[in-house]
C-alpha cells in the first residue's frame, strides 16, 4: 500500500505540472496512465490528495461550481515544494523505479527527465525483465509435461509478452543512445503485462 501511495503521489505531481485539475479529472487521467488492469478508485485518490495537502506538495485553489449542482468543486495545483519533490522523485534511480507498479508512471513523465536518468531506468527495467524471462522459461520447460495444453498456452503467452517488452525497451535504449526519435514518434505505452501463470511460482 505504501508503494502504491508513492506511485499515486508521483503521478499527481506530474499531472498537476500541466495545470490545476479537480479530483474527477485527476482520477480520469490517472486511470488512463495506469491502464485498464489497475483502476484507481476515489477511495485511493483522495487520501493521497489529503496527505499531499498536509505536506504542502499541492494546494487547493479557488473552487468553481458546476452548472448542474452549483456545488463547489475543489481544484488542486502543485506548489513550489511539490515541484521540487517531483524533480527529486524523478531523479531517483533504483529498483523501485523499474518495478511494474512504478515504471509506467515514470515513463509517462520521461520528457521531464535527463537522458542519463532515462537510460538508467530503461536499462534497469530491461535487466529486471530479462531475469524474469529466464526464470519463466526455465519454469516453462519444467512444467510443460505437468500441465494441460491450456495452462501451457497461458505460460507461453506470458513468455512472449515479456520478450515483446524486452525488445521494446531495447529499441528505446538504442533511440536514446543515438538521439533518434524514430522509435517514439507517437506516445508510447509499454506492452501489456504478462498474465499471472497457474501452476508455476515466481520469485520476487
Amino acid at each position: 500500500m505504501a508503494r502504491r501511495g508513492e506511485t499515486i503521489e508521483l503521478a499527481v505531481l506530474g499531472l498537476l505540472h500541466e495545470g490545476p485539475m479537480h479530483g474527477y479529472e485527476l482520477r480520469k487521467r490517472l486511470n488512463l496512465m495506469l491502464g485498464w488492469g489497475r483502476v484507481l478508485s476515489y477511495g485511493s485518490l483522495y487520501p493521497a490528495l489529503k496527505k499531499m495537502l498536509r505536506g504542502a506538495l499541492i494546494a487547493e485553489v479557488a473552487a468553481t461550481t458546476t452548472p448542474v449542482t452549483r456545488r463547489p468543486r475543489i481544484v488542486y495545483q502543485v506548489t513550489e515544494q511539490g515541484r521540487a519533490e517531483f524533480r527529486r522523485l524523478m531523479s531517483e534511480v533504483g529498483p523501485t523505479a523499474w518495478e511494474d507498479d512504478n515504471f509506467d508512471i515514470r515513463f509517462a513523465f520521461f520528457g521531464q527527465t535527463d537522458m542519463e536518468i532515462r537510460l538508467r531506468v530503461l536499462e534497469g527495467r530491461r535487466t529486471r525483465l530479462q531475469e524474469r524471462l529466464d526464470r519463466v522459461q526455465n519454469q516453462l520447460a519444467m512444467t510443460q509435461k505437468e500441465v494441460d495444453r491450456y495452462a501451457a498456452e497461458l505460460q507461453r503467452h506470458g513468455v512472449e509478452s515479456v520478450e515483446r517488452e524486452v525488445r521494446w525497451l531495447s529499441d528505446l535504449i538504442n533511440a536514446e543512445r543515438t538521439g533518434s526519435e524514430s522509435s517514439i514518434e507517437h506516445p508510447v505505452v509499454p506492452p501489456d503485462r504478462p498474465p499471472k501463470r497457474r501452476g508455476a511460482k515466481t520469485k520476487k
